[in-house]
């Protein structure tokens, strides 16, 4: 009989041990904690049944003890087993979110084990590839506003010293002094605009406005441009076209987008704003006739700095912020801005505002 407890010992803890693997497998933390739970109270309730039939046999309260024991035991070793297969991966965890802190934006978390930390190792990674980003952002930003600020700066020094010099006089040169002037206050202004659109702290003042009237402002201030280049002007508005947006945003966003279109529009080309009222929004789309925009560049449309080699060759470009300024403007004001192709050729660039209640 003392072969048979021994078995019975053996055969429970054997149980318990092969119960927590099968918790390993489970697949979230839960089920594997229920598992648990379960076997805290099948052993011991299978070390009573087990006991009694020993002591039925036997008539030994030690052997009884014993296989109480082992039971108890069994079940202390599968939950010491599996929390610390539960803790090693949250060490792993722990140790990449540690990386990740000291600067290694490629630290990346495990995304195996049960469903629970799997789903948090997917988000932490998915958070560290978004932070790797915006890194890459900044660097690029600052890479990029460092060569647009230098350029104006660069020019006004050579001005000054050639006035310094005597080469000419000081009149002659005030208009380019001007003019450098202006680009650097615009990109400036661009940069500090950005920063409160990226802050979230760009203050609006929304409110029921027509359409048509910001339409045809940013269009007379365009119109010179325009004949300069003779590209065709022209609106065509549904009507009633009412949002609720922030009027002056508006035409900052249709100034960019029209500029945009402008420089991309050749001689005897022509562009529309086109305003459509919808019962759920307003949509408003500036197209060309220009050479559209291939498919592989649509996505960098809106980044910052981003300017089309012909754009970035010409000594009349823009910073490349325009778009990026558009796209915040707009999203501030709870609409939304892509970019398609014309049928015919040229691009078309849409928005949208809320309509007016």
């Amino acid at each position: 009989m003392i072969e048979l407890s021994l078995i019975v010992t053996v055969s429970t803890v054997a149980l318990g041990l092969a119960t927590i693997f099968g918790l390993n497998l489970l697949p979230t933390v839960r089920l594997q904690l229920a598992g648990l739970a379960f076997l805290a109270v099948v052993l011991p309730l299978t070390a009573v049944l087990l006991s009694g039939w020993v002591m039925f046999h036997m008539g030994d309260d030690v052997k009884i003890l014993a296989v109480a024991s082992a039971s108890a035991s069994a079940a202390v070793a599968a939950a010491l087993l599996l929390a610390r297969s539960i803790s090693r991966r949250i060490d792993r965890l722990r140790a990449t979110s540690s990386n990740l802190a000291a600067g290694d934006l490629s630290a990346r978390a495990p995304e195996t084990g049960p469903r629970e930390l799997a789903d948090l190792g997917a988000s932490f990674n998915e958070m560290a590839a978004n932070i790797e980003r915006l890194f890459d952002a900044r660097r690029q930003l600052i890479a990029w506003a460092s060569h647009d600020l230098r350029t104006p700066i660069s020019s006004m020094q050579a001005l000054l010293e050639a006035i310094e010099d005597g080469l000419l006089g000081a009149d002659e040169y005030l208009p380019a002094l001007r003019e450098q002037v202006r680009r650097l206050g615009t990109l400036v202004e661009d940069l500090f605009e950005l920063a409160r659109i990226d802050a979230g702290v760009l203050t609006l003042e929304l409110r029921d406005a027509p359409i048509a009237g910001v339409v045809e402002s940013c269009l007379r201030g365009l119109e010179p441009e325009a004949r300069a280049r003779h590209v065709h002007l022209e609106a065509r508005i549904e009507e009633p076209a009412r949002a609720f947006c922030a009027p002056d945003k508006v035409e900052r966003v249709l100034f960019n987008l029209l500029t945009n279109s402008l420089r991309h529009t050749p001689s005897d080309g022509s562009v529309a704003v086109i305003v459509q009222p919808f019962r759920e929004d307003v949509r408003i789309t500036v197209e060309d006739t220009g050479e559209g925009i291939e498919p592989e560049l649509r996505r960098r449309m809106f980044d910052r700095f981003w300017r089309g080699d012909r754009a970035r060759s010409s000594a009349k470009a823009g910073a490349g912020l325009g778009l990026a300024i558009a796209q915040g403007l707009v999203e501030a004001q709870g609409g939304r801005i892509w970019v398609e192709d014309r049928p015919g050729g040229g691009a078309k660039i849409s928005f949208t505002l809320p309509p007016a209640a």
